[in-house]
């Protein structure tokens, strides 16, 4: 058995009517790291939300150049983004545990509709406002004692159910 790279492996190309939607998210490996899983998955764009967005070398330390492939947009406002995404006909996903979300594995992803996945801050979460805006609230189970992941993993793993219902 021999380990493919990036030069022999030949998975077809697709792409996702999905856009990640960052609400202040500021830690520079885990937007490198946020490049690359939208990169890998498809993702139609990145949306960086909020005033301190550090697109760096930190950054690119992790991106490993997907930050060249993958389109992206730096917003001040989260609502403002919300608000142009639903005129856009986007259907708004949070990922975030919260009272009223409901597990990823039972919410329905449809291929026809354009999804707005919105991510949250690496300490703080999703937003109040966002939160509010939202048009479903979703969370991944967990089997252990803590309630939380990083935000990249979590992305990831709520990507990887998105693309996976919609195929």
């Amino acid at each position: 058995m021999k380990q493919l790279t990036h030069y022999n492996t030949h998975f077809s190309k697709q792409s996702f009517p999905i856009i990640l939607v960052c609400d202040n998210i500021t830690n520079a490996p885990n937007i490198g790291s946020l490049f690359r899983t939208a990169d890998a998955f498809g993702i139609e764009k990145i949306i960086f939300c909020g005033s301190k967005i550090p697109l760096g070398r930190k950054m690119t330390k992790t991106s490993r150049a997907t930050e060249k492939l993958v389109h992206f947009e730096e917003k001040e406002s989260i609502i403002e983004t919300i608000n142009q995404l639903k005129v856009e006909n986007y259907t708004i996903v949070s990922l975030e545990i919260t009272s009223n979300s409901q597990p990823i594995n039972t919410f329905k992803f449809l291929k026809e509709h354009k999804i707005a996945l919105i991510i949250g801050d690496e300490n703080f979460g999703v937003s109040e406002t966002a939160l509010k805006n939202s048009d479903a609230i979703i969370h991944i189970e967990m089997f252990g004692q803590n309630s939380s992941m990083n935000v990249v993993q979590a992305t990831t793993i709520a990507i990887y159910e998105i693309t996976k219902q919609t195929l």
